[in-house]
């Protein structure tokens, strides 16, 4: 029996809107009903990761940042965390500003943005249709480097870079490589994403990469959270779809990717289920915890 199921949440749990299907959320109910602990993993901050976490009922622990931060939510209080320093987010957000990349940095409950772009964009589209405490907080400030220095903000779990053009992107890998001390997420495709326009459909498009501190990955998150609830890595599954699952699909006892992942994500996967769209979690849960 998998004692924990660790979920990524975007191209995963959730799908193209943002949402989560009235069966998968049954069936996450039914998988906790059975001693099963589950575990949403996410790149997002702490606060906009922990709502759905509650709304699920899924709210005993989460990981936010890629594996920056474990969180005990019944506690209300980080367990464990790697996070950027201030003098990294500042080194990065420097090269970001100088070469008018897009980026926004991730502290445990906001976004920092400069504007409503690209994954900024969809998370405000999403925010609309949550009540005011389950939206992710998006900050947006005229000048994140300014507002980083005279913030008194110290803890960071990542940063996000962006760029629609593959030339460019290419170039902000190249930089960023420069810098020591850091992890930078291998992206070599683009995120597509899909919001509402009034009755229209508008797909969201562009190269990311995310940075984090060095040695940060969400396998290295879960395994402080085996230690605590006394379990073995083979009882673990884990779901995802991108490479900042990769870690824990590849150290899980059952690594399940979904049918919209990255071929090389494929290529290490013990199982491939439907996409996100198509209810892929439900079919890893039905499959493997609940039947």
């Amino acid at each position: 029996m998998y004692k924990l199921v660790a979920i990524d949440l975007d191209g995963t749990l959730l799908n193209s809107y943002g949402e989560v299907s009235e069966n998968t959320k049954k069936a996450l109910k039914k998988a906790k009903e059975k001693g099963t602990e589950i575990v949403l993993s996410s790149g997002r901050p702490i606060s906009s990761t922990e709502s759905l976490a509650v709304e699920l009922g899924v709210d005993n622990y989460l990981i936010s940042g890629n594996g920056a931060a474990v969180f005990d939510i019944q506690n209300q209080k980080i367990l464990y965390d790697r996070f950027l320093t201030k003098e990294q987010v500042l080194k990065i957000a420097k090269m970001c500003e100088e070469n008018s990349f897009f980026y926004n940095v991730y502290t445990e409950d906001e976004v920092i943005a400069s504007s409503l772009s690209y994954n900024i964009l969809f998370y405000h589209k999403e925010n609309i249709k949550k009540v005011e405490e389950k939206r992710t907080h998006i900050n947006i400030v005229q000048n994140i480097e300014e507002y980083i220095k005279q913030s008194g903000k110290d803890k960071f779990l990542k940063i996000t870079v962006c760029d629609e053009s593959k030339f460019i992107f290419n170039s902000i890998m190249r930089r960023l490589k420069e810098i020591e001390g850091i992890d930078i997420l291998e992206v070599a495709y683009m995120s597509r994403k899909r919001i509402k326009d009034g009755t229209n459909d508008v797909d969201i498009q562009y190269y990311y990469t995310e940075v984090t501190n060095e040695n940060v990955n969400k396998w290295s998150a879960i395994e402080y959270l085996l230690d605590k609830l006394d379990i073995k890595p083979e009882e673990v599954m884990a779901i995802g779809d991108n490479f900042n699952d990769k870690e824990m699909i590849e150290a899980s006892g059952l690594g399940v990717v979904m049918g919209n992942s990255n071929p090389k994500m494929k290529e290490i996967a013990d199982v491939i289920v439907a996409d996100n769209n198509s209810e892929g979690v439900l079919e890893a849960i039905n499959k493997f915890i609940i039947n």
